[in-house]
């Protein structure tokens, strides 16, 4: 008796390893993504605004500068795409730092489409 239920065992494990096990995980949705921009002002210093770029977007100074004059010639520009929370702190570093240097440069974040 004792060999047919380890006969039976190794049946068992030979149909187990033999059939798939399918298991379905839900998606996970990606979430939301925010485009952080600049706004362009008759006051705050085209400097200013480079060296804003480079300090809270990781910008080198080249990239910062091209950035600085589409803000300039098109009155706003997306400087970073980031995630709610990632956009929500660069927006308020970026208006505490100008607040703090006297500047009005406006910094806004808007839901990517």
């Amino acid at each position: 008796m004792t060999a047919q239920l380890h006969m039976m065992s190794d049946k068992h494990d030979q149909d187990n390893d033999a059939s798939v096990l399918l298991q379905t995980r839900p998606r996970t949705k990606r979430p939301p993504l925010y485009k952080v921009l600049l706004l362009n002002d008759d006051y705050t210093p085209m400097e200013f605004v480079v060296h804003v770029l480079e300090r809270f977007f990781g910008m080198n100074h080249a990239q910062a500068f091209e950035i600085m004059l589409t803000v300039h010639k098109k009155g706003v520009a997306v400087v970073g795409v980031f995630s709610h929370e990632i956009a929500e702190t660069k927006v308020s570093l970026v208006m505490d730092f100008a607040r703090r240097h006297q500047h009005p440069l406006q910094c806004t974040m808007e839901k990517e489409d």
